[in-house]
């Protein structure tokens, strides 16, 4: 790998937006390091030499390998926003076909991840952190499964619009099996209707054809995210609680 094309990636497991990126490089088959942050105890150098948000994911393109507590040099590309960074590898590394090359379906992929940034991710949020009923995220769902071809995936051939929907959808399952405080009762019943009712069929069989692919699995194993969102849940609830 050359220093002018090394990308360097900040991420937690347990969060499904670097998962996003992951899969987008593992489909385009670019090399890449990762430096992994805790973000149950985020160390200062993330936020004061790196990304002052110390959100994840956070890429740096270019330049020697880096180290836990190292600077980026400020002239080389450097983004945050899962989407954002999506985009700039599709449009870095345009022979990859992270997007399609009709204008029409690369529009139609931006409709597909602007309702899963605006619908889904709200709605997720919603039912799993402010104790909002099941029908808030079956409505989102449904949305989303209303932008989906019969079959295949997102705009017909894989791109990063099917990156930016299923580890969403998957922490949505770890988050109803851990059951935060902020979640409203009656999960178990939200998780068997998106396992078993006919309401998703659509929806599950794209998710499963997603995750037939090897860069689905490289990096997401669901039991590690689960353990380690098990972690941050306890460390988020039992600070609040100390409050």
């Amino acid at each position: 790998m050359s220093e002018s094309e090394r990308i360097t990636i900040y991420a937690a497991e347990e969060s499904p937006f670097p998962h996003r990126v992951f899969v987008a490089l593992e489909e385009a088959e670019l090399p890449y390091d990762i430096i992994w942050i805790d973000l149950c105890d985020k160390p200062d150098w993330y936020t004061e030499n790196v990304y002052p948000t110390a959100k994840v994911p956070y890429l740096v393109y270019g330049g020697p390998k880096l180290h836990p507590g190292q600077s980026p040099s400020p002239d080389l590309p450097q983004l945050g926003e899962s989407m954002v960074i999506l985009e700039f590898l599709a449009d870095t590394f345009p022979k990859a076909q992270l997007l399609p090359s009709s204008p029409f379906l690369r529009a139609k992929a931006r409709l597909f991840y602007k309702a899963v940034e605006e619908i889904f991710v709200p709605a997720l949020i919603e039912v799993a952190y402010k104790k909002g009923p099941g029908e808030t995220l079956y409505k989102a769902l449904e949305h989303i499964q209303s932008l989906l071809p019969p079959t295949g995936f997102a705009v017909g051939d894989w791109s990063i619009a099917d990156a930016a929907f299923w580890p969403v959808y998957l922490q949505a399952f770890v988050l109803l099996e851990l059951k935060p405080p902020t979640l409203a009762p009656g999960s178990e019943e939200v998780l068997e209707t998106l396992q078993n009712s006919p309401r998703f069929a659509r929806l599950r069989t794209y998710v499963e054809e997603n995750m037939t692919r090897p860069s689905a699995t490289k990096r997401w194993n669901t039991e590690t995210v689960k353990a380690k969102m098990a972690r941050r849940l306890e460390f988020v609830f039992s600070g609040a609680q100390k409050k």
